[in-house]
C-alpha cells in the first residue's frame, strides 16, 4: 500500500514578506542551492511572476547544473517574486506591479475591484530596497552577478527596471515583452536610458518571442471562431517585430549587449517554459574561473 506525499521543490522555501510601508504580502520562493556558497557568492535570478516559474527555473538548474560540462550551466539562487494565492498568477496585482508609470485604470476581472496599472517604480523600489538586503541576509550572494526575468508583463518590467535602475542587474531577459503597452509608454523610460547610458555599464539584456507571436496563426487557431480576432490584436501586439527593433536599438549602446531569440513552435504562454530555461542558462552561465567550483 503506497503512502502519498506532498511534491515539494527542492531546496525550495517559501515567505510571505510584507513590505516595510505595510499592505499585501509578496510571496517569495526562495532556493539555495544544498552545496557550499562559492567564494564570490552565489549568482542569483530574480524572476517575476513567482507561482508560475518557480518549479520550471529549479528543475532546469538541477537537471543542468549536475553536468555543467555538457551545459554551461552552474548552481545559483532563485529569487522568485509571486503572491499568496493557489494559482500561477495574481492577475489584479500583477497588472498594476509590472505596468510602468503612469499607469491606467481598466474595467474589473470577474470578482475584482477596477484594475490598476502603474506600480512598477513602487514593485522595482521593494526588490532593491528591500528583498535584496533579506535575500543577502540569508544567503551569501555575488552582487556582480545578479539577473532579472519577466515573461510578457514581467518582460516589459524588465525593461522598465533596466531603463530606470539599469545597475541593479547584470543580465535582464525579456520574454514575449508587452512593449505595445498603453501606446509603448516603455519608449519614454528608453529614451531617457539612451540619453544618459551610466559610464562603465556591463547589460546582457535577452528579448524573445514565439513563432506564434509573430503574423502566423498557430495551427490549432486556423479556422478557429476567435481566428480574425487574433490577427487584428496582432496587428497592436507586433510582439515580435516590437522585441526585434528593441533588442537592436539597446545593441547599440555603449556596454549592452543584447539579442532577439525567435523560439519556434511556441505561442505567448507556451513559451515561459522555454524562456524561463534560457533565463536559467543565462543567469548560471559557467566561467572560466568558476569550473573547479562546479
Amino acid at each position: 500500500m503506497s503512502k502519498s506525499m506532498p511534491a515539494l521543490i527542492a531546496d525550495t522555501t517559501v515567505h510571505d514578506l510584507v513590505p516595510a510601508h505595510g499592505g499585501a504580502p509578496w510571496r517569495i520562493f526562495l532556493h539555495v542551492p544544498s552545496a557550499p556558497a562559492p567564494e564570490a557568492g552565489w549568482p542569483v535570478l530574480y524572476m517575476t511572476d513567482g507561482n508560475a516559474v518557480i518549479g520550471t527555473a529549479v528543475d532546469a538548474m538541477r537537471a543542468q547544473a549536475f553536468y555543467p560540462a555538457g551545459t554551461n550551466v552552474g548552481w545559483g539562487v532563485i529569487v522568485a517574486i509571486g503572491y499568496p494565492v493557489d494559482g500561477a498568477y495574481d492577475p489584479l496585482r500583477r497588472s498594476w506591479d509590472l505596468g510602468p508609470p503612469p499607469g491606467k485604470t481598466y474595467p474589473p476581472y470577474e470578482g475584482t475591484p477596477e484594475v490598476r496599472t502603474g506600480g512598477a517604480g513602487e514593485f522595482l523600489a521593494f526588490i532593491e530596497d528591500e528583498l535584496k538586503p533579506w535575500v543577502a541576509s540569508r544567503v551569501t550572494v555575488d552582487a556582480s552577478r545578479q539577473a532579472l526575468y519577466g515573461h510578457s508583463f514581467g518582460g516589459l518590467f524588465a525593461l522598465y527596471a533596466l531603463f530606470t535602475r539599469p545597475s541593479s542587474f547584470q543580465t535582464w531577459i525579456a520574454a514575449s515583452p508587452a512593449i505595445y503597452w498603453e501606446d509603448r509608454t516603455i519608449d519614454r523610460f528608453l529614451e531617457g536610458f539612451e540619453a544618459a547610458v551610466p559610464y562603465g555599464l556591463t547589460a546582457t539584456v535577452i528579448l524573445s518571442a514565439g513563432e506564434y507571436e509573430t503574423d502566423k496563426l498557430a495551427p490549432f487557431q486556423i479556422g478557429a471562431e476567435d481566428e480574425e480576432k487574433r490577427l487584428q490584436q496582432k496587428k497592436v501586439t507586433r510582439t515580435d517585430e516590437f522585441a526585434r527593433a528593441m533588442a537592436e536599438r539597446l545593441d547599440a549602446l555603449p556596454g549592452v549587449r543584447a539579442s532577439f531569440e525567435l523560439h519556434a513552435g511556441e505561442n505567448h504562454m507556451s513559451i515561459l517554459p522555454v524562456t524561463v530555461n534560457r533565463a536559467v542558462q543565462a543567469a548560471f552561465a559557467v566561467r572560466a574561473k568558476d569550473t573547479a567550483l562546479c
